[in-house]
């Protein structure tokens, strides 16, 4: 497996089957020049480049080309967790860009005020240098500590206009995402001032109700995050916030498709009912591409065994050991559509974030971040290229 920058010259990829935009086309060709995808087409009809890549020499037969896939909701791997500074995030993001991630939300668990303010403005600057990584991501410390899940329940807190407002500023615009629970004092003024900062107000680790939840989708809130997780489940009396938020086609369900957080055949159910609105995350902790153990996720002891991490003190599910490429082999061993699943690890994440322009398809003008597969769907090489 090769990762490969394409920020100078002319790359071709060609004798693919390309997959996006909720198709996939035979005998394809795409072409990259200084970072950017220029032109696509099929058969012989590329002209000639620095770098010719024959896609079924380089994956077999059957080789499948995918845009980059864009993790929103993620915690580290390779032993590295985002929270420990810039030389983990950087050892998390090898790990996973190496398994098809070639852009990433950093996500940050629970903790004090300060902790965070500091993390958001370090990311802030990394970006400066790591054009992989989009932003940040604060799940929590605006959640409810009765579905605190693997966050430290006493540094939760309900969202103080003022706390939420610092640790916006703090990063300078590029907080993406803030997971909340919105029925916590001061919940939906906190979900329109994190959209009014430009970032995607989230909802989770929650005890709303469908009512609570459509108010936070009537406020703003975007992403529904990694759903059924840390929030009630359906009733047939109390549907809750999943249904709500399948329902509303303003809302991005994110799915953790490890078999451990969802049982595959819900991870049919959400596809199907929400269509175009499913995003593939990891919500990987360190432990993903490393050993079973003892980690720590924040201020959390952690315990991974046979790759699934839970808590030590509650036995709750901790983050998971997924990548995204074997998210995409589970999803589609689920029935869910080789198109349709990969446009959940690309277009509908980016989209999520404000990147749906830029990121998520191999269309002229668009980065030029691929992946190229076999025809188990597993990686052999990896392009990132320059945001537009």
């Amino acid at each position: 497996m090769t990762v490969a920058p394409t920020a100078s010259g002319s790359l071709v990829i060609h004798r693919a089957r390309l997959v996006h935009g909720g198709t996939v086309v035979d005998d394809a060709w795409v072409r990259i020049e200084d970072g950017l995808v220029v032109s696509t087409g099929t058969g012989s009809t590329w002209d000639p480049a620095d770098l010719i890549v024959d896609a079924q020499e380089a994956a077999g037969r059957g080789a499948v080309l995918t845009p980059g896939f864009v993790d929103i909701h993620g915690h580290g791997g390779a032993g590295a967790a985002f929270d420990d500074g810039i030389d983990a995030i950087r050892t998390a993001r090898a790990l996973h860009r190496a398994h098809g991630t070639t852009r990433a939300v950093v996500s940050l668990v629970t903790a004090p005020l300060d902790d965070l303010a500091h993390r958001v403005a370090e990311i802030a600057e990394l970006m400066r240098s790591d054009r992989d990584i989009l932003g940040s991501h604060l799940e929590g410390p605006f959640l409810d500590p009765g579905h605190h899940g693997a966050h430290e329940p006493s540094l939760l807190r309900a969202p103080v206009a003022a706390d939420v407002a610092r640790l916006l500023e703090a990063g300078s615009g590029t907080v993406r995402q803030v997971t909340i629970a919105p029925e916590l004092p001061g919940g939906l003024d906190a979900v329109r001032l994190i959209v009014e900062a430009g970032a995607a107000a989230a909802v989770g680790h929650t005890d709303a109700d469908a009512e609570m939840a459509r108010a936070a989708f009537d406020a703003g809130a975007s992403i529904l995050t990694h759903a059924f997780n840390a929030m009630p489940g359906i009733h047939h009396r109390a549907p809750g916030p999943v249904l709500t938020a399948a329902a509303d086609h303003r809302v991005v369900l994110e799915a953790i498709a490890d078999d451990v957080h969802l049982d595959p055949h819900v991870v049919k159910l959400l596809f199907d009912s929400a269509p175009d609105r499913v995003a593939l995350i990891t919500d990987a902790m360190a432990a993903a591409g490393s050993a079973d153990g003892h980690y720590d996720l924040g201020a959390v002891s952690v315990t991974v065994q046979d790759g699934i991490a839970r808590a030590d003190d509650t036995g709750s599910i901790a983050g998971s050991t997924l990548t995204q490429d074997v998210a995409l082999q589970r999803a589609v061993a689920a029935g869910i559509p080789l198109p349709v699943a990969v446009r959940a690890l690309t277009r509908t994440p980016a989209s999520a974030i404000g990147y749906g322009d830029r990121l998520g398809a191999l269309s002229p003008g668009y980065a030029g971040d691929a992946v190229l597969l076999d025809a188990e769907l597993r990686v052999a090489r990896i392009w990132v290229g320059e945001l537009p």
